[in-house]
């Protein structure tokens, strides 16, 4: 996946996310192409567990999404980035910072001529493996943040690996210094979902409602309306979590992929609140307009079909 470090993207998905990724495109202010160019943004994507079940994620249940990630790992400070952060990395030959976007390269341009190479090819390497091994792109980005932590798409990248690790409180620490150094709104929608992992919700549907989310383009805002919903999952209000995706924009015909990534987190959200029927057609409408397969809509809405009525 090419991790996004447009200003002011709002993609997230926190780690494993049923609707999408907090990292895609949809900057206004930095070029959509990412952090690699030539590499179309990825999206996390619904998926199963080794034994079958949905992973939850953005629009899913975050405390549940917390509790799971502590029993795998201690848990960081809020504000503190990890130790060792200057452990090198191996790169290997190809690894070549001139594929790194020109926004970035730009961005670079303030360090020594070395320096910016070495930096930039880690970047690149977090963006080739962020998908496949999140944990390695972030000793990527680690290392970068260790030899560059001034430049704002440095701390940006580091702030997206970290989420896609899993790593909540240092995305959000990262996220927040990027902000600090000029990152415009600053991935709202990876904060806020970082938020919810962490367990407050509140704070989520505070960004939510911030002044900045006014500003988001129509894919940046989709996203945190996605955030917010689960967010109001999160505190048991399951009926304003559906009522918070509801909107034109949620019918419209269009094959953008937020469009089913809004129809999908729509479904599920439907189905959390116990309208099961409602959630198989908006299973199907998510399918109809998810031309890329980024999610498992037909999947759950065939299962859903499946499922022996009740005595």
């Amino acid at each position: 996946m090419a991790l996004q470090a447009t200003r002011g993207s709002a993609t997230v998905s926190a780690g494993p996310n049923p609707t999408g990724d907090a990292d895609r495109d949809g900057g206004q202010r930095r070029s959509r192409s990412g952090v690699v160019r030539g590499r179309p943004a990825g999206q996390r994507t619904p998926k199963r567990d080794t034994d079958g079940e949905r992973i939850p994620g953005r629009g899913g249940n975050r405390r549940e999404d917390s509790r799971a990630q502590d029993s795998r790992r201690p848990r960081r400070g809020d504000e503190s980035p990890p130790d060792g952060e200057s452990a090198r990395p191996e790169l290997p030959p190809d690894a070549d910072g001139s594929e790194l976007d020109r926004d970035v390269r730009q961005e670079l341009l303030t360090l020594p001529k070395g320096l910016a190479e070495l930096v930039g090819s880690h970047l690149v390497m977090a963006a080739r493996l962020l998908d496949e091994d999140p944990q390695r792109a972030l000793t990527h980005a680690r290392f970068a943040r260790s030899k560059a932590g001034r430049v704002a798409a440095v701390r940006e990248v580091a702030g997206l690996s970290a989420y896609h690790a899993g790593e909540w409180s240092e995305a959000l620490a990262e996220l927040r210094a990027a902000r600090r150094l000029g990152s415009d709104t600053g991935r709202l929608a990876v904060l806020a979902d970082c938020e919810r992992a962490l367990g407050r919700p509140e704070r989520a549907l505070e960004i939510a409602r911030s002044p900045e989310a006014r500003q988001l383009d129509t894919d940046e805002s989709v996203e945190l309306r996605i955030v917010a919903a689960g967010a109001r999952r999160d505190l048991g209000q399951f009926d304003a979590a559906v009522v918070a995706l509801q909107g034109p924009d949620l019918e419209d015909a269009g094959e953008e992929p937020w469009r089913a990534r809004l129809r999908y987190a729509y479904a599920d959200n439907l189905l959390a609140a116990g309208r099961e029927q409602e959630a198989i057609k908006w299973f199907l409408s998510a399918a109809e307009v998810d031309v890329d397969e980024a999610t498992d809509a037909a999947e759950r809405a065939v299962e859903l079909s499946e499922r022996p009525a009740p005595e």
